[in-house]
């Protein structure tokens, strides 16, 4: 059977990005975003704004292992971190005060992982 590869160079770097963080800080989170990132593409999480609105209160930390979508409302401010953001999803992030990452950006930020909720 053939071995079919990732061929974003960008998505490829995070891979290893986050494998080498669970092996310095000793987190299984990293591990399991890259595992998940290592899937099919028809496998990535797609999250709109409201259910981000509904599961999270004010200042948490989401990561999203796939791409966040605008439909919905945001009413709180909360951190998003995920590989994609649709320009209307961004815009109402910002709108409610929060902040939108690169799932890079967020393991710099936090390499224990603690107080993040993962979104799918």
């Amino acid at each position: 059977m053939k071995m079919i590869k990732k061929t974003n160079p960008r998505l490829v770097a995070l891979i290893g990005h986050l494998k080498a963080a669970t092996r310095e800080s000793g987190t299984p989170i990293w591990r399991d975003v890259a595992t998940r990132l290592e899937k099919p593409r028809r496998n990535y999480a797609a999250v709109n704004v409201s259910k981000i609105n509904r599961h999270t209160v004010p200042d948490d930390l989401v990561l999203v292992p796939g791409n966040v979508l605008g439909s919905g409302d945001i009413d709180h401010k909360v951190t998003v971190a995920a590989l994609h953001f649709s320009g209307q999803a961004a815009s109402k992030i910002k709108s409610a005060g929060g902040e939108c990452l690169k799932i890079e950006e967020l393991a710099e930020k936090n390499p224990k992982g603690s107080g993040i909720i993962i979104l799918r």
